[in-house]
């Protein structure tokens, strides 16, 4: 049996240096696992954003295909999830609505990691809404892992959107997730079919 795929999906103005990302990564490499992980660049431009996710989805059509999405990233998974029978979500601190909250940040824009530069218009908002699912049609498709501390969104959202999707709820915390390294094995087991929830109180 072919083993899963795992695809991290950073955030707005994140990329594949992200913090999550880097841990995930290291924790696979360390069991030698590394050629099962995808950590791709997207584009700041949502559509084109969509474009790599899905080429990357579709040559993975024989395999059980994880994402692992990280607020925005999170939004785009859950489009992918919709779509594709192969494909299962981790949602992690996700937006639901950044059609919504990135209104704010309309204008001159720059990556935190890679430096690029350039405009959030009302184009990257219509995309966004382009790919609003409203409804969660495959609930037991997603393991959402939230903190309640998460300072960009209101956590709650994402707790009334996914009611019937598995939900680790942690209080305090921040939007980067804290102590992420320690819910990478109930990522696994999620990855194997199973829902294994540790009971960590942060520090």
């Amino acid at each position: 049996m072919n083993k899963p795929i795992f695809i991290y999906v950073h955030g707005f103005n994140s990329s594949p240096k992200s913090m999550k990302a880097q841990l995930f990564l290291q924790y696979m490499q360390n069991k030698g696992c590394a050629d099962q992980v995808l950590v791709p660049t997207l584009s700041h431009w949502p559509a084109e954003a969509m474009e790599t996710l899905k080429s990357l989805v579709e040559q993975h059509q024989q395999r059980l295909v994880i994402l692992l999405g990280s607020s925005l990233g999170g939004y785009y998974s859950t489009w992918l999830t919709e779509h594709y029978a192969h494909v299962r979500t981790v949602l992690i601190n996700p937006s639901i609505r950044p059609f919504e909250l990135l209104p704010q940040y309309l204008g001159a824009n720059e990556n935190l990691y890679s430096g690029e530069k350039y405009e959030l218009t009302e184009q990257h908002l219509e995309q966004l809404l382009a790919i609003n699912c409203e409804q969660v049609k495959k609930p037991d498709s997603y393991l959402l892992l939230v903190q309640t501390g998460d300072e960009t969104l209101d956590y709650r959202e994402a707790v009334d959107k996914f009611s019937e999707t598995p939900q680790f709820v942690q209080a305090g915390g921040c939007h980067g997730f804290e102590q992420f390294e320690s819910m990478i094995p109930s990522i696994l087991a999620f990855a194997k079919g199973r829902i294994e929830l540790p009971d960590l109180k942060l520090v």
